[in-house]
């Protein structure tokens, strides 16, 4: 098994070698270098592209799933070996996709044969790009309190409401949304659709942030007609499905902790301050933070790779993920603050060529928002306090 373990691996280096154009060796810059797939996606470049397609082709993009939905078919040790030979080539996610991070994994658990067929392989492809219903005006921490109505009509529902915070939604095909299906019940009245979002009576309406930009949106639904097989899961069994993704979303916000946009922070660092005599950075109080946040990064990334192979394994405490999203979140509001530090004014400059716009604090402002999406961090740690630790209540 361990020989071919280590054959896996050096067929694999030497492919991604072969077919991994340079372009997509380069360090990811800004959100514009992410492929995010879909009908409304426009190609950074054609090595972007070509990325993809022979990622996908390969399936992957997502190794781990079954061939037949598009997948590798690679066991957890493989896909293992494939991210590790990846990351030490530096070659780029052929695609970023809640479709992938979170309703695939939904999709695999509760989905029917035909939703699988229909959904999964277009996910892998990067054919469709999804976005969430899950947060409204009125729930957001009690999720279980939505109050977006789906009735029943025969033979589909009619869904009227409006959710809020809603990533990318201007950008997304499709949507999966959770609803009320039963008034009498809190969360066993609750049912999770799936719908295109080019349905008459969708629309959206993008939330500028302060950073500038408006990834969030709120999204309404006036009188749209949903398919009764487009429900994941039994209708009123929603919050079953709901929970299961939750902890994929927050596996997925966790890895923000472990990824880094643009410049390390020891380079970036050195070309602001400069070296001392020594050849050190010539700031000693930011040398020391730079290198304990260095020292916490390598612990985080430590301690998710074992998470995700108990997750693999099936393994995994249920409320890990919470304590995995939690200091992921810390770990990168951390790095960006750390980041400003090194840019010193000139990272607050917001709208030149020379910062491209402003990235640096666009990025960091947005990362304030790190600590309320996917549950705040006040919950995960309620979490984490009573799942984990089994701290009495106060």
């Amino acid at each position: 098994m361990a020989d071919d373990l280590e054959q896996f691996r050096r067929d694999t280096r030497a492919w991604l070698e072969a077919n991994c154009p340079p372009e997509m060796r380069e360090p990811v810059r800004s959100e514009k270098d992410i492929c995010w797939g879909g009908r409304k996606w426009t190609f950074q470049s054609e090595a972007q592209r070509r990325w993809l397609e022979i990622m996908a082709e390969r399936g992957w993009t997502v190794p781990d799933w079954p061939r037949e939905y598009g997948g590798g078919g690679l066991s957890p040790a493989e896909a293992k070996v494939l991210r590790q030979e990846m990351a030490s080539l530096g070659c780029r996610k052929p695609l970023e996709s809640f479709g992938i991070s979170m309703l695939g994994p939904a999709l695999l658990k509760y989905g029917t044969e035909e939703q699988k067929q229909e959904h999964l392989p277009k996910i892998a492809r990067g054919e469709i790009r999804w976005c969430q219903g899950y947060s409204e005006p009125n729930a957001g921490s009690d999720l279980a309190s939505l109050a977006t109505r789906a009735e029943d009509k025969g033979d589909h529902f009619l869904v009227n409401g409006q959710k809020v915070w809603t990533s990318y939604a201007d950008q997304a095909d499709w949507i999966f949304c959770l609803v009320r299906t039963d008034p009498a019940a809190k969360q066993g009245g609750i049912s999770f659709l799936l719908f295109d979002m080019e349905t008459p009576g969708v629309s959206t309406k993008p939330i500028l942030l302060i950073s500038g930009n408006s990834p969030f949106c709120e999204t309404f639904f006036d009188d749209v007609v949903v398919p009764k097989d487009q429900v994941l899961g039994a209708v009123n069994d929603g919050w079953s499905v709901a929970k299961y993704l939750l902890g994929h979303e927050r596996e997925m916000i966790s890895g923000m902790g472990g990824r880094s946009l643009g410049p390390s922070l020891p380079e970036l660092a050195l070309r602001r301050a400069g070296r001392d005599e020594h050849g050190r950075l010539d700031d000693p109080v930011l040398r020391a933070r730079i290198a304990l946040f260095e020292v916490r990064s390598h612990a985080f990334a430590a301690m998710s790779e074992r998470f995700l192979d108990r997750l693999k394994a099936g393994s995994v405490h249920p409320a890990q993920a919470s304590m995995m999203k939690y200091l992921g979140t810390e770990l990168n509001k951390d790095r960006h603050e750390l980041l400003m530090a090194a840019g010193g004014s000139e990272a607050l400059e917001w709208d030149s060529e020379a910062s491209h716009g402003g990235a640096a604090a666009r990025a960091w402002l947005r990362t304030k928002a790190n600590s309320i999406e996917g549950g705040t961090s006040e919950i995960q740690l309620n979490i984490v306090a009573k799942r984990i630790l089994e701290l009495p209540e106060a």
